[in-house]
């Protein structure tokens, strides 16, 4: 089947209606024979409806010609939906939003053009001057017509006429573009339909009626029809459409939000404000863009640092952009700089967000660029009916669930990379784990992680169902089943990875897959196991000394700042004589300049001359002025800066984590800090902690897109641990600071 046969059908249908309208001696005035839909675009499936109207003006007498018209069609056999209405009843009936949408692809077929031209251009005025109500209206049925049918890309027994991503929401999105509100429409958008009324076609020959469902057995059939290899081949052909028409579907109801959520009275700029979010990148009406004069060859981690900031933002990536990026960027090197591999792990953090951005990153292929082993699973189909996503929609699920569950775990990187690679092998026909532990090992060494760290992964990626099977099939409290688990799981922190994988992973595939009943069994295995380890935290390694300032040295509360600037930013590294409240006073200072700290390390140095505050800030900004952040610090200091309040935590995100780490040092008091990254967070604990006239002998801050894991080494003055009641206290009170 084809654009011609389609075209052919309704050229075959058309000459049947005038024939029937002119065998009824239909006035050539006043009164027209109209399709619509898919008929008046033209597109009749096999066993497609005639959607068509008669139409005439407000007062006309029809007599029997209403009654009449109908027979010869119903007697060619053609299936018929029907009415006849005058233009005031049309108009009125386009109140329901399916028959307006049936109205703006009214074509003449017979009777009085002019009418049926009058009828057109009246109903795409009304369209677009009720568009800022009727889009949201269409926004919501959309939406609930998902609810019913669910997704052409994933859903076993899909629906490409009316499942998510289907002819209906080209159809909707074809609507959107009549508006003039939004350009909805795309060539890409264009050649996916066409290819999916291709399909639609072949279902209804195989059906043999006007069915759009495509059953597991129709698969075969289908792919031979289609000229496609096999069964697998004709099921990824046909959810490739679908996951593109989503994607384009949904990205046009983010700008059409963006739109009708506007005032009315508020008019848009010609050429839409920049906001430079990070170095090369700025934000635009809600999409993640390039910045005025950035080229795209000059910096291999730009792809990545955008996907980064458009998830962490929850805003849209630009498909120009990405495209742009994939076109012209430089390829990464092997091992990956550490922004990239920083950017990849922000990405992979930002939860839900990250679903769109990642959909984006796959329709302008720019996953190849950094992940060329995600073609092994891409859109392949899962075996399991558990699942409820193709392979690689789930593995970003599972990344998108890990992104809740970094607090819990002291490496969340490597269990946001995990989640990346844990199905790799799949495409694999022997065991997946097996086949792709030795994947995830080369892909993780070449984006630039220790092979300590590859290792890790790929063990993980190995034995990611190990625990699940022993929880669910074993005695978890038979010592047996530990010692079994223990064996591929060496410590406590591989441990807590495979606990949060498991997690992940099971919540991603269905609802069905994580009970209570199943969590709780997981758990009390993973208890008894932790027993048996122990505690095992490794120290953190001692900073390098750096040179102090003599001006540090000479003046009384002389602040060193230097800022260097690098590929993703700058690093801003500040040397003052330490005191209770310097870092304090120094993450002020950036807060007051409204400067995002993306990692942050600070530690206590000491010579002859005295004891020394050295730390050193990763910020976004790198044309950040020294000496202004200086001069925002001593204003810190003397009392005249004004700071701006920890912003409120969202009502949908987790309580902070703030937890004692009793065995992990003997000097210090080791608080562990996990929370929502808001404005202000380190701001808020060191001033907390300094007005319990604690020091901070080092700390160690890192942010993973929407997450803050931050470590502080806490002392009394003079260098003393604090005492056990000390420790609680301090922690409750950042706990209550941060809003838990």
């Amino acid at each position: 089947m084809s654009a011609a046969g389609r075209q052919a059908r309704a050229t075959s249908a058309d000459e049947l209606c005038r024939q029937a309208y002119a065998a009824c001696a239909g006035p050539a005035a006043g009164v027209a024979l109209v399709a619509v839909g898919g008929y008046g675009r033209g597109e009749l499936a096999p066993h497609s409806d005639l959607d068509v109207v008669l139409v005439h003006d407000d007062g006309l007498d029809l007599g029997d010609l209403g009654s009449t018209l109908w027979y010869p069609l119903w007697d060619s056999g053609r299936r018929l939906d029907h009415s006849v209405r005058s233009m005031t009843e049309v108009l009125e009936a386009a109140a329901d939003l399916r028959v307006a949408l049936g109205l703006l692809d009214a074509r003449h077929l017979a009777g009085d053009p002019g009418l049926t031209l009058r009828l057109r251009t009246t109903m795409l005025a009304d369209w677009r001057r009720q568009a800022r109500t009727r889009l949201p209206e269409l926004r919501a049925l959309t939406r609930k017509r998902h609810g019913v049918t669910g997704e052409l890309a994933h859903v076993s027994v899909p629906d490409v006429k009316e499942a998510e991503g289907g002819l209906r929401d080209a159809g909707v999105l074809r609507a959107i573009e009549a508006s003039w509100l939004v350009d909805a429409s795309t060539p890409a958008l264009e050649a996916a339909r066409q290819l999916l009324l291709d399909v639609r076609d072949e279902v209804h020959e195989l059906a043999g009626r006007p069915s759009d469902r495509i059953g597991p057995e129709m698969w075969a059939p289908l792919a031979e029809r289609l000229d496609l290899a096999d069964a697998e081949a004709a099921q990824r052909h046909v959810r490739s459409l679908g996951r593109r028409i989503g994607h384009l579907s949904r990205l046009a109801w983010r700008r059409t939000d963006s739109v009708t959520t506007r005032p009315t009275g508020e008019k848009g700029r010609r050429t839409p404000a920049l906001e430079r979010v990070a170095p090369g990148i700025a934000l635009s009406r809600g999409e993640i863009v390039l910045d005025a004069g950035t080229r795209p060859g000059d910096d291999p981690t730009l792809l990545l640092r955008a996907a980064a900031e458009a998830a962490s933002r929850d805003a849209v990536l630009a498909p120009t952009t990405a495209a742009r990026l994939v076109r012209e960027g430089a390829a990464l090197p092997a091992p990956w700089p550490a922004p990239a591999r920083d950017a990849l792990v922000r990405l992979l953090a930002s939860g839900p967000a990250l679903v769109p951005v990642w959909e984006t990153l796959d329709e302008v292929e720019g996953i190849a660029t950094f992940l060329p082993e995600w073609e092994q699973i891409r859109l392949l189909p899962h075996a399991s009916p558990v699942h409820r996503f193709t392979v690689d929609r789930h593995v970003v699920e599972t990344c998108a669930e890990a992104g809740a569950l970094i607090r819990g775990v002291r490496r969340p990187d490597l269990l946001l990379v995990a989640a990346l690679l844990h199905d790799i092998g799949k495409s694999s026909l022997h065991d997946h784990s097996v086949a792709g532990e030795p994947v995830a090992r080369k892909v993780v060494t070449r984006m630039g992680f220790t092979d300590l760290d590859a290792e890790v992964v790929a063990s993980l990626v190995r034995w990611h169902l190990l625990l699940a099977d022993l929880a669910t099939t074993r005695d978890p409290d038979d010592p047996a089943t530990t010692a079994e688990l223990l064996t591929h799981v060496p410590d406590a922190a591989s441990l807590e990875l495979l606990r949060a994988l498991t997690e992940a992973d099971a919540k991603a595939a269905s609802a069905a897959a994580w009970t209570t009943w199943r969590a709780s069994l997981v758990d009390r295995l993973v208890s008894r196991a932790s027993s048996a380890l122990g505690v095992d935290v490794a120290p953190v390694p001692p900073a390098e000394p750096v040179p102090v300032p003599d001006v540090v040295r000479r003046e009384a509360g002389a602040v060193s700042v230097e800022v260097t600037p690098h590929e993703a930013g700058a690093t801003v590294t500040v040397i003052a004589a330490d005191r209770v409240g310097l870092l304090a006073d120094v993450a002020g200072g950036l807060a007051a300049l409204r400067v995002p700290v993306q990692a942050a390390r600070a530690w206590g140095q000491v010579d002859a001359e005295g004891e020394w505050g050295v730390s050193s800030w990763e910020v976004p900004d790198a044309y950040l002025d020294a000496a202004v952040v200086r001069e925002r610090i001593r204003r810190v200091v003397d009392g005249d800066q004004r700071l701006p309040g920890l912003s409120a935590r969202a009502d949908d995100e987790l309580p902070p984590i703030v937890e004692v780490r009793a065995d992990a040092s003997r000097a210090s008091l080791v608080l562990e800090i996990r929370t929502s990254d808001r404005p202000g967070v380190v701001h808020r604990v060191l001033t907390t902690l300094a007005g319990l006239g604690l020091t901070v002998a080092s700390a160690h801050v890192s942010t993973l897109g929407p997450q803050a894991v931050d470590v502080f080494y806490v002392q009394e003055v003079g260098g003393v641990r604090p005492s056990e009641e000390r420790a609680a206290a301090a922690a409750h009170a950042v706990r209550t600071a941060l809003g838990g």
